[in-house]
């Protein structure tokens, strides 16, 4: 199995994506995160950009990472300067990174219009800057910018571009898709020409062949698959963002690229051992950057494994490899069920048995509750995303379902105080509750910048006297969603919410033609599946 060098840029050009933005303790968190993954090379940032990337590299130089090397990022020296003067390449060589990537351009239009600059002198500028660092003692990576139009537009100085730094001593020539617009085959054939060039000019020259990486951006959609393309012509080193972070569309998506090269191709990236964090790896660092895992995300996505059509879940449980690639725990994923009115009696059982309910046992019930999912879906229930209102479902129909309270009563009160309009910002929602637990009566009032955290709030309030495990339950998102628009205000509301605890996370389900009313049926049953999952 050949061995392909997995570089990671999430810490530079991940947090280029709009919506990232990462604190020191960020960093080092996603980065020590990915050397536990196998990461071979990890891109910090800029040294010299500002103060946190200084503080990053000195962290790391104190508390070094057990596998991963770390690469600061810069730029070839300025036009008409020496490498050796030049303050860009001092801060690299301070960052003491143990290895260096710096960006060169390699299409003779960039050169000559943004750079300004005459086609050799941009040449002295990528070969005086890599053996400067190289008598540093530095790994090289030098990233040829724009490289695949800079091919198409001019070859011969793209290739002149890539051979100046090979011979002045740089340890891989990563080939940068810049503007993310090429296609595989394109990718593919330049690679190959490179790969071929470089190796002849080595042997012509005598200098160690370095090497060959893609750097891919994803702004037509192929930034993985041109990835893949690269290393079939040759490239052992990829570059790529976790989940795909990174500018405008974004970069490859590292994790489809480290799971396709193994499973796919049989290449070695981070070990079959490694490759099933791959899952918990794309939400840990999602969750450190503030955003959530596309769902339909391959091989990591909640949907990436699940199964809805009722002849597809019936088939997996026979044969799994009809509708599933690869086996989801290679990944650390799972297979998953999801109910709705599109489901089979496979279906149902599966997604029951995964709830802890064997519908086996009780085959009589298994088509009165399919009924009812379907009915309740005709009336705007949707199962997908609310396993929790499911499970209380099946509870109540197999009669294995206790209410933990009775309601009394509920009223919310919207109060703002100040008559500044359309820019008012101060409301304050008060909510009181009445329930009952057994014989006793409990009343609690709770407040919150709206209606549904102040009903939030009272009832944890209310509930906590009897059952304190609610203290340790979160809501952490709460969606609405109108049924249909065409009625305005009186459309009927769908409102999901999910929940955490230590355990996990879980999704409940409401809806009426009044918000609050929805609100409060998701919020009732997101806390008593809670209770019943843990057995309370």
């Amino acid at each position: 199995m050949e061995k392909i060098i997995i570089y990671d840029s999430t810490l530079r050009d991940g947090e280029q994506a709009e919506g990232v933005v990462l604190s020191l303790e960020d960093k080092l968190l996603i980065a020590r995160r990915l050397d536990e993954f196998g990461v071979d090379i990890i891109e910090g940032g800029f040294p010299a950009s500002n103060p946190k990337d200084i503080a990053f590299f000195r962290e790391l130089r104190e508390h070094p990472l057990s596998h991963a090397r770390i690469a600061a990022f810069g730029a070839t020296c300025k036009k008409g300067v020496a490498a050796k003067d030049d303050t860009g390449l001092a801060d690299l060589l301070n960052s003491e990174a143990p290895v260096v990537a710096i960006v060169g351009k390699t299409w003779d239009a960039q050169v000559e219009r943004a750079l300004e600059a005459p086609l050799e002198e941009n040449i002295r500028m990528i070969s005086d800057s890599v053996s400067y660092l190289k008598t540093r003692g530095r790994e090289v990576v030098f990233d040829a910018e724009h490289f695949f139009d800079g091919f198409k537009s001019n070859s011969a100085y793209a290739l002149e571009c890539v051979r100046a730094a090979a011979r002045a001593g740089a340890d891989s020539i990563d080939l940068c898709d810049t503007n993310g617009g090429s296609l595989p085959f394109d990718i593919e054939h330049i690679v190959r020409a490179v790969v071929d060039d470089l190796a002849a000019d080595c042997e012509l020259s005598s200098y160690s062949m370095p090497r060959v990486g893609v750097h891919c951006h994803n702004d037509g959609g192929c930034a993985v698959a041109n990835t893949l393309s690269g290393v079939r012509a040759g490239a052992t080193q990829v570059q790529g963002t976790v989940n795909g972070y990174g500018e405008r569309v974004g970069n490859a998506d590292l994790l489809t690229v480290i799971a396709d090269l193994e499973l796919k191709m049989g290449y070695k990236c981070i070990g079959a051992d490694n490759l099933r964090q791959l899952t918990s790896v794309a939400s840990y660092i999602a969750e450190v950057c503030n955003v959530s895992v596309w769902a339909h995300a391959p091989y990591v996505g909640s949907s990436a494994f699940a199964h809805k059509g009722g002849l597809h879940a019936s088939a997996i449980a026979r044969f799994p490899e009809a509708y599933e690639h690869e086996r989801p725990d290679s990944v650390g994923n799972t297979t998953r069920m999801v109910v709705s009115e599109l489901a089979g009696k496979a279906s149902l059982v599966a997604k029951a048995a995964l709830l802890g309910f064997d519908l086996k046992a009780v085959p009589e019930k298994i088509q009165p509750i399919l009924d009812l999912v379907k009915e309740r879906e005709a009336q705007g229930y949707s199962y997908e995303v609310a396993d929790g209102s499911l499970a209380l479902l099946i509870a109540r129909n197999l009669g294995l379902y206790e209410s933990y309270f009775t309601l009394e009563s509920f009223r919310v009160i919207v109060d703002d105080r100040e008559d500044t309009g359309a820019l008012a910002k101060d409301a304050q929602a008060e909510a009181t509750i009445k329930i009952h637990v057994g014989d006793r009566r409990f009343v609690a009032t709770g407040e919150g910048t709206g209606p549904v955290g102040a009903l939030a709030n009272a009832l944890h309030m209310a509930l906590g006297e009897f059952y304190p495990q609610v203290n340790d339950m979160e809501l952490i998102d709460f969606k609405v969603r109108l049924l249909d628009e065409s009625t305005g205000t009186d459309a009927i509301t769908r409102v999901s919410i999910t929940m955490r605890d230590e355990q996990g996370t879980w999704g409940t389900i409401g809806v009426s033609e009044n918000i609050i009313e929805a609100s409060w049926n998701a919020l009732v049953e997101s806390l008593e599946y809670g209770l019943m999952r843990i057995g309370a």
